[in-house]
């Protein structure tokens, strides 16, 4: 097993059952489950947190769930506590809790650019402030911050998102510089566009779903595993060497 004794906390990572359409967080806590880790489970959906904990529990993983609002300093300081008490130690985190709207400059009003930024941006940062200071006393760890293809190039649609994202990007690699000697490895993860538990609604128009795959040189939509099968390299040990790096998963949009 591939993560073997470790403990993972994974935002944003309410999912339900595994065979439920479900995002990237909910994707890699069932992964990282299967791979042998301790999984914390953190969301604001705690219905959906505890029946996807659950769930993974009844499977024969191990997973808890925590409340987490990831724009809040005091619960990320008390999760990651309970986190500790409970295992032991703060192996991985995964920064993938994130809010996105399409909205074109000057519709973007200052409470949606605000919103974005603090949970996708301020969010990553908490997370990795707070979980680098156990990582340091285990004397390593891996940091995974889930961004975009758009923290890379720019889209047509969206503004405060691709802002946020391109933060995290470069986050990243500040942290990854700062953290190399302590054993931390920091790396992002751009996906391209899948369909999601958050997606559904949109790619529904059939003309939007229909643009999206034909903007994909492998035509077709990314999954929610897709993305978490990445994240589990970079969680891994596989990806020793591996840090200040972005993985980019989307069937080769970018590379156009």
């Amino acid at each position: 097993m591939r993560l073997e004794g470790k403990t993972a906390l994974i935002t944003g990572a309410a999912g339900g059952s595994q065979d439920d359409l479900i995002g990237f967080g909910g994707a890699a806590a069932w992964l990282f489950a299967r791979e042998g880790a301790n999984v914390v489970l953190t969301d604001i959906d705690d219905d959906l947190g505890e029946e996807t904990a659950f769930q993974i529990r009844k499977s024969g993983g191990k997973a808890i769930f925590e409340h987490l609002d990831v724009t809040s300093e005091s619960e990320w300081i008390q999760v990651i506590d309970r986190t500790v008490s409970q295992f032991s130690s703060l192996d991985i985190l995964v920064n993938n809790a994130g809010i996105g709207e399409r909205v074109l400059v000057e519709d973007t009003n200052l409470d949606l650019w605000e919103s974005q930024s603090d949970v996708n941006i301020k969010g990553a940062f908490l997370g990795t402030k707070h979980a680098a200071v156990q990582m340091k006393k285990n004397g390593g760890g891996s940091i995974v911050n889930i961004s975009s293809i758009f923290g890379i190039v720019g889209s047509k649609r969206a503004t405060a998102y691709n802002a946020s994202k391109g933060g995290i990007r470069l986050f990243t690699k500040s942290s990854a510089i700062q953290y190399a000697k302590d054993g931390i490895r920091v790396n992002s993860v751009h996906p391209g566009f899948a369909l999601t538990r958050l997606t559904r609604k949109g790619l529904s128009d059939p003309e939007l779903l229909a643009e999206r795959v034909d903007s994909v040189p492998m035509g077709r939509l990314g999954t929610a595993n897709d993305i978490a099968y990445g994240i589990l390299y970079l969680a891994s040990n596989e990806a020793s060497f591996v840090t200040g790096s972005e993985l980019v998963i989307d069937g080769g949009m970018i590379a156009q």
